[in-house]
């Protein structure tokens, strides 16, 4: 790899979501998008001169082989990210991926001895995390105002029947599979409200089959679906996933108890994220509105980049995980969310998966630190 003032960065999947990492690569200023490659060559050109990259691919082995990239964005559908995320490490560059980290256990172990080989780093690109609420919750738990954090739920409700007919891999990778299939944006963020925590065992069930594809069949997955996490702790987590039902949107709803406080998000628009802290509340009958806490409890590195953040997507999720992925690279911050973290993100859900089929058996949950 050639060694630059600036971390030469190859996007894969340019054609799609992987497009979308441009706004924060250009307001970090320390990334030349060097590369660009996705199997759409009839829109390869327009997304190479729309990126502002020197080189395009329609194969991502060429890629590798060819060009000078220091670190690849996976910004491809589901199936490739592990496949994609081995043949860079095998090179040692650098992979920050969309979620999940993997579609099947059997994936994740390969992925994680390619870690352990690598001299490259690995994170998984779960930006839920970074959003500004998350990140508040995140600082109040580090800060000791929960006390001890026992419980939480995390739903994902998005309805995406027309977009699977369009995007054909979801189709398969998210409601073609019975259980949790895309579950780290609800887990991801709880995992950081219980620090040094991690599920050890999970029952996953469903809600039946109330739904039609357009041949007429019911979908492979359930409409809603629910997986329960037991934790090391002894802690329990709840996380919902309806990609299916018929109603309004809502992607981002959390619920965190702990012995000292509860929050709770907002559910629709208009509402208000709402927190009860022991301290600050005058009984146990008032909440307070999170956003009043801004000044108080969101972090620094959020509030100076705020308005780069923003601009860059997803709630400024898209400008952060970027910005946490080059200060891992170059060693200046631990990364937040490597091989391990990204594990317990992403292996729960597939042992939901497996409990689901087996009549909502309890199922253990393998530690990737044992692999």
């Amino acid at each position: 790899m050639k060694k630059t003032s600036k971390l030469n960065l190859g996007i894969v999947g340019a054609c799609g979501r992987g497009a979308s990492f441009k706004s924060a690569c250009d307001a970090l200023g320390n990334i030349t998008v060097h590369a660009i490659c996705d199997i759409n060559e009839k829109e390869l050109t327009a997304a190479r001169e729309r990126l502002g990259a020197r080189e395009q691919y329609a194969d991502f082995a060429e890629m590798l082989k060819k060009s000078e990239v220091d670190a690849v964005i996976i910004g491809t559908p589901m199936h490739f990210h592990v496949p994609q995320a081995l043949a860079a490490l095998e090179r040692d560059i650098h992979v920050l991926s969309e979620v999940t980290a993997g579609i099947s256990i059997a994936e994740c172990r390969q992925l994680v001895a390619a870690c352990k080989k690598s001299r490259a780093t690995y994170m998984m690109a779960e930006n839920y995390t970074y959003m500004q609420e998350n990140v508040m919750v995140r600082e109040m738990v580090r800060r000791g105002l929960f006390g001890k954090t026992y419980y939480a739920e995390g739903e994902y409700i998005h309805e995406l029947k027309s977009l699977n007919e369009i995007t054909v891999w979801r189709r398969k990778w998210q409601t073609g599979i019975n259980g949790i299939t895309y579950g780290t944006h609800s887990l991801g963020p709880i995992l950081q409200w219980m620090p040094g925590d991690r599920v050890v065992s999970v029952c996953g069930a469903g809600s039946g089959h109330h739904y039609k594809d357009p041949s007429g069949k019911n979908y492979e997955k359930e409409d809603s679906c629910v997986m329960l996490c037991k934790m090391a702790s002894g802690g329990l987590v709840k996380i919902r996933l309806d990609m299916l039902s018929d109603r309004p949107h809502s992607m981002t709803n959390y619920q965190l108890q702990g012995t000292d406080a509860s929050y709770e998000s907002a559910r629709a628009s208009g509402e208000k994220n709402r927190i009860w802290l022991r301290d600050r509340c005058k009984d146990m009958h008032s909440w307070m509105d999170l956003d009043d806490l801004k000044d108080e409890f969101l972090p620094d590195f959020w509030k100076e980049n705020m308005e780069r953040g923003k601009a860059a997507g997803h709630g400024g999720g898209d400008f952060f995980e970027i910005l946490d992925f080059v200060d891992a690279i170059e060693g200046k911050r631990p990364n937040p969310i490597g091989i391990h973290e990204a594990m317990d993100m992403t292996v729960p859900g597939l042992v939901s998966q497996q409990s689901i089929a087996h009549g909502s058996a309890w199922l253990p949950v393998p530690d990737s630190r044992n692999w």
